[in-house]
């Protein structure tokens, strides 16, 4: 899926800075303020995301007049403003007098005032004050000049993805009647025939609370659905008053596209936001977090269509909210913002501006450190703004792919639901395993739902499409008949999107395009490996499968499932379909990717790139190319492409030579 959607920030070149707190702050400090962001070159701010108990201490009575001045001082300095909603988080006075406003967790305990989005998204009562603020913002700064975009509340679904107040049980019920029509037609979709579970009524439907074993999974994957779609109902009444008295502004709300973030089905979303906003932290854990940002600066790309997007957040240096927090290395905040923009991103943001003095995000990185101007991290966000700067011809381009992974969120959620052959599979190593091995051969990848357009891809990956309509099922293999080699993972079209198993064998909605039928699955135990006949090993799954048309590539040289295969594959119209029964090694797994790009003529970005480089192009409407380039060694390396170097304004003829951890930009001839 393309989209064409204009991008719609007006400010110069890629927009630049971060989420603005002054409230925080008395008027010398803002004052301060003005002047350091200057020297950074900020052109965007995102003001008053939590600034609801300041703008309106008691009902109805509201005190503007410091954000006036706020907004003034950021014109004068020729700066844009993101101005939020202000609902992201209620103030005291409103859930005292509207306790029932709060949410509350399956077992039934109520999340309190005290923290931030402490309100139940379906509650009615929460929603008519949270549209009044809206308005009520919106009339008062329709003509600002420096309003540039609507940002609507914050991270929806983030701390209460999943609410089960009353009100929100009569939403469900009332979602469940409009996807469903009758009861009849709910029993027969949730299966309601085991377990005793029949209903008469949606009066008697309950969202699936705590109970005394597994719920019914049906019952657990509409709630997810409808969760999802309910925080988008709440993001489109409020960006719905916006647009009556402001449409001449832009809205949005900033997504958290990441592999950590699972329960807002963002492709879903897409089409309600005027420009696709993300934030993004890197996990401290992960060794090879940069690989987790590449995939998730993709997703933000796919989900919004190829179309240019921005990043709302991410980090100076550390967080504060994982067990152990790490600081970034030398170069490392450079590199992570330019892989941003070299993936996509029109505009470059941070939380935060400022680093609190107090409250419980004091020790979350910001532009401007405790320690002041005279910081690494400070001078780091002045060069990160001379660097876009002179990235200002980069703005509107886009990238383009040959390799899609196609990835879902309902199959994340599906595949993850309790009583399956395992406990131990997780959705998001599935995915990444196979995005990995395609970064690490200079890849680029596309990140694309199932409900896309699929048949413009060489090469298409499935990993663990568990949960799969009729349709989705034919655009794959549609891929496959047009040219493409497309590879399907273990675990895919199992069922049908109300959880009921396709029956005939396993992998159900897949079994005609692979060429093969498991009758069986073999789940691994913990710690249990066994050898393919290449000499490479596999884990956590394993299948009883017969060849229907395939061949065998790889068959289990040990144990109970010797000489049966585990990968497959069969030729299909103008391509090919592989099946993949098991959890390859990383050897494994990468000799097969080879295999599959091989087949489909698909390369890496650049030829003979140096490991742990990454090479990703954007493409002008013009025939402009710019390749990124970030060196994520502790090496020089060595590149072979001629052109003008954007961030250091040199030409570059018959190499270019990339320091360590050092990142190029060159506008190609």
């Amino acid at each position: 899926m393309t989209t064409h959607r204009p991008w719609p920030l007006q400010v110069p070149g890629i927009g630049y800075g971060g989420d603005y707190n002054p409230e925080q702050w008395p008027l010398d400090v803002q004052l301060e303020d003005i002047e350091l962001m200057r020297e950074a070159g900020v052109s965007l701010l995102s003001v008053a995301v939590f600034s609801w108990a300041q703008l309106e201490r008691r009902e109805g009575v509201h005190t503007f007049e410091w954000l006036d001045a706020v907004l003034d001082r950021l014109h004068g300095a020729g700066i844009r403003v993101a101005l939020a909603t202000a609902t992201a988080s209620p103030p005291p006075w409103l859930t005292r007098r509207h306790p029932e406003i709060l949410p509350r967790t399956a077992d039934g305990t109520v999340l309190h005032q005290g923290a931030r989005q402490s309100y139940a998204v379906s509650s009615p009562v929460f929603r008519q004050y949270a549209l009044r603020m809206t308005r009520t913002l919106a009339e008062r700064y329709r003509d600002h000049p420096a309003l540039a975009l609507w940002h609507v509340d914050n991270e929806l679904g983030c701390h209460v993805p999943h609410d089960y107040s009353d009100a929100a049980a009569d939403a469900f019920r009332s979602w469940l009647h409009k996807r469903y029509g009758t009861v009849e037609a709910l029993n027969e979709a949730w299966g309601t025939a085991f377990w005793s579970q029949r209903y008469d009524t949606f009066e008697e439907i309950l969202p699936p609370l705590t109970a005394p074993t597994s719920v019914n999974p049906t019952q657990q994957l509409d709630f997810a659905r409808f969760s999802s779609d309910e925080q988008l109902a709440h993001y489109r009444a409020l960006r719905d008053v916006l647009r009556e008295v402001t449409p001449h502004v832009p809205t949005t709300t900033n997504f958290m596209m990441s592999t950590g973030n699972k329960w807002v089905d963002y492709f879903s979303w897409s089409a309600d936001m005027d420009v696709v906003a993300n934030d993004h932290y890197l996990i401290a854990a992960d060794p090879e977090a940069h690989l987790e940002l590449s995939f998730s600066a993709d997703l933000s790309r796919g989900v919004a269509g190829g179309a240019p997007w921005m990043l709302m957040e991410h980090s100076t240096s550390a967080v504060n909210w994982q067990p152990r927090n790490r600081s970034k290395n030398p170069g490392e905040m450079l590199r992570n913002s330019l892989t941003h923009v070299a993936r996509g991103a029109d505009a470059v943001m941070f939380f935060q501006w400022r680093q609190s003095a107090s409250g419980s995000e004091k020790y979350h990185s910001a532009m401007v450190p405790h320690a002041g101007r005279d910081t690494d991290v400070f001078q780091d966000t002045v060069e990160l703004g001379r660097r876009l700067k002179a990235l200002a011809p980069v703005r509107g381009s886009r990238v383009r792919a040959e390799v899609a992974l196609v990835f879902d969120y309902p199959s994340w959620w599906g595949a993850e639901l309790d009583c399956h052959p395992t406990d131990a599979l997780r959705y998001q190593r599935e995915v990444q395993r196979w995005y990995r091995a395609l970064w690490r051969r200079g890849v680029t990848v596309d990140v694309v739902c199932p409900q896309g357009d699929l048949s413009r891809y060489r090469a298409l990956v499935v990993p663990t499409l568990y949960c799969v309509t009729d349709q989705d099922a034919a655009r794959v293999a549609q891929a496959a008949r047009a040219g493409a080699s497309v590879l399907v993972t273990f675990f895919s079209g199992i069922v049908d999107e109300y959880d009921h198993v396709r029956l005939g064998g396993y992998p159900g909605a897949f079994r005609e395009l692979l060429g093969v039928r498991t009758e069986e699955f073999w789940a691994l135990q913990e710690n249990e490996t066994h050898t393919l006949d290449d000499g490479t090993h596999a884990d956590l799954w394993s299948e009883k499968t017969r060849l229907e048309g395939a061949e065998a590539v790889r068959t289990w040289a040990d144990g109970p499932l010797a000489g049966r295969p585990a990968v497959t594959r069969r030729a299909v119209g103008d391509g090919a379909a592989w099946y993949v029964a098991t959890r390859l090694d990383a050897q494994g797994t990468d000799r097969l990717v080879g295999a599959v790009l091989d087949e489909a003529g698909a390369g890496p970005e650049v030829a003979g790139l140096p490991a742990g480089v990454e090479a990703v192009r954007r493409h002008g409407e013009h025939g402009e190319r710019f390749l990124f380039l970030m060196n994520h060694t502790g090496e020089s390396a060595t590149v072979d492409v001629s052109g003008h170097e954007l961030l250091r304004g040199a030409d570059v003829t018959g190499g270019l030579l990339l320091p360590r951890g050092e990142v190029a930009v060159v506008r190609e001839t």
